[in-house]
């Protein structure tokens, strides 16, 4: 597991992934769009997804401008078939593919009693079985070569639930889940297929704008909020040195670490004796710290989305802006 706090970005010359295919899925904006960018500046040739067609065509010319080479594919990426035989073009007109990411999504902000069958189901097709889909024709143009890496977008919401993005928070759980199966398949059969996951803190995209709302305010990120630039610089070095995960930023972190510690773990561990009252003082103080954190991630998160007044929240929203 690695954790990643910009201490990598050495990583990857302006040639490391010169000649290599590349395809990235959600590329028409926010994350997407800036990891296609900074791929083609170091000369790949991108397979771009997306099922906006006009700003997929905006990205694929500024993909060129970039000096990078670009195919677009215009689909729904819950469409197996669709998914599949744009990989087959991909691989056809630029070779084998090397590097996939998957990093579509789609989410509802809104509370769980409000949230209909058929918006749970969209935000599963995209966010998940997007994925999956991806993966899967990933593996189809990879395993022959037994060689080449995937790289899912994953979040710190994959190990933290927070209130009003139930079905997107669900559908990371799950990427998550499937993605250690995968794992643990490739490793058994002794597979050179490299696998990652990038955890993401909240990020500066359009996705608060277009996403659908059952909320009385215009949804926004809790504090502090990376850009996109800044991902797609972890995710280009992830690809070049794939790890199990990374862990983007402070805030991911300590979501992440405070979920595990409040499962009860690393209460345990660090729990003061009565013949040892001292010696892990600090080890506690860390924790609570940690704890304090992810509690006020999800108060601040809340306060955010339904515009509430509450005295806590506020002092939650500031807590992490100074973080």
């Amino acid at each position: 597991m690695r954790v990643h706090d910009c201490f990598f970005s050495h990583i990857g010359t302006a040639t490391a992934a010169e000649r290599q295919t590349v395809v990235i899925t959600g590329a028409s904006a926010g994350v997407g769009r800036a990891t296609a960018h900074r791929f083609a500046q170091a000369g790949a040739r991108i397979g771009l997804v997306s099922r906006d067609r006009r700003s997929l065509n905006k990205v694929k010319s500024e993909v060129e401008a970039l000096g990078g080479t670009a195919m677009a594919a215009a689909l729904d990426i819950a469409d197996a078939p669709a998914l599949l035989a744009a990989a087959d073009k991909f691989s056809d007109a630029f070779g084998p593919i090397d590097i996939w990411i998957n990093d579509a999504m789609a989410t509802v902000f809104s509370p769980i009693a409000d949230i209909e069958p058929e918006e749970f189901k969209r935000v599963t097709e995209v966010t998940y079985l997007g994925c999956v889909y991806g993966t899967q024709a990933a593996l189809h143009h990879m395993l022959g070569r037994d060689r080449g890496v995937i790289v899912q977008v994953g979040s710190a919401l994959a190990y933290r639930g927070i209130p009003l993005q139930a079905a997107y928070c669900g559908a990371k759980y799950a990427i998550r889940g499937f993605t250690d199966s995968l794992r643990s398949e490739l490793i058994h059969n002794g597979s050179d297929i490299k696998l990652t996951m990038v955890d993401l803190p909240a990020v500066n995209t359009p996705q608060f704008d277009w996403a659908r709302t059952h909320l009385p305010r215009q949804p926004r990120p809790v504090p502090p909020v990376v850009q996109p630039e800044a991902i797609a610089d972890v995710i280009y070095c992830a690809s070049l040195r794939p790890k199990r995960e990374y862990w983007v930023g402070q805030s991911t972190l300590k979501a992440i670490l405070g979920n595990i510690a409040r499962a009860g773990g690393a209460l345990r561990i660090w729990k003061p004796t009565s013949t040892e009252p001292q010696r892990n003082s600090r080890g506690m103080a860390a924790v609570a710290s940690i704890l304090q954190f992810a509690d006020s991630a999800r108060k601040a998160q809340y306060s955010l989305l339904t515009g509430g007044s509450d005295a806590n929240s506020k002092s939650a929203g500031r807590r992490i802006l100074r973080s």
